[in-house]
């Protein structure tokens, strides 16, 4: 009578109760799931600041304009007016006293623990280009020069009178 007592007892506190024990044991299967490392969330944050590199920009554009018909062999030149700079996010206090006035800024730095700060990023400054010379075989076909000036015109945002299109000596 005792072992029918006890299976009546169980019964009736699981169907009372099971949406709870399944709620709990799915909580712990989720704590229990591995998470991305931290080495991994660096290395996508370093991703996405990304770097300037003025030869990186020239080879990439010698490998597209190289693609265009009849440009043959081909080699790139860029000039700039300013850099790639970023702007930072500042904390700025201003004193005033005694009919003075001072401000103090301080760069604002996130701590990402174990002594590594990171910087604030608020805006970044893609380089000023001002001038590109392209040395290629079939620079001597108007339809050749056309499609390499534009080509380098979108890619730099430069006018055409800033882009020269010459003949490859060979």
């Amino acid at each position: 009578m005792k072992a029918a007592l006890t299976k009546l007892n169980f019964a009736e506190l699981w169907k009372k109760y099971r949406f709870v024990v399944l709620i709990l044991l799915a909580g712990v299967v989720l704590m229990l799931l591995p998470t991305g490392s931290d080495k991994e969330k660096q290395q996508t944050q370093e991703e996405s600041r990304e770097t300037f590199s003025l030869e990186e920009t020239e080879r990439k554009m010698e490998e597209i304009l190289g693609k265009i018909q009849g440009t043959g062999k081909l080699q790139v030149m860029l000039t700039l007016k300013s850099g790639s700079r970023l702007q930072l996010a500042e904390d700025t206090d201003r004193d005033e006293g005694d009919g003075e006035s001072s401000i103090n800024r301080e760069t604002v730095t996130l701590n990402r623990g174990s002594g590594y700060q990171d910087i604030v990023v608020t805006q970044q400054f893609y380089p000023d280009y001002q001038g590109a010379v392209v040395v290629c075989q079939g620079a001597d076909q108007a339809a050749v020069r056309l499609a390499v000036t534009e080509a380098v015109a979108v890619l730099t945002g430069l006018s055409s009178d800033r882009i020269t299109v010459v003949k490859w000596n060979s």
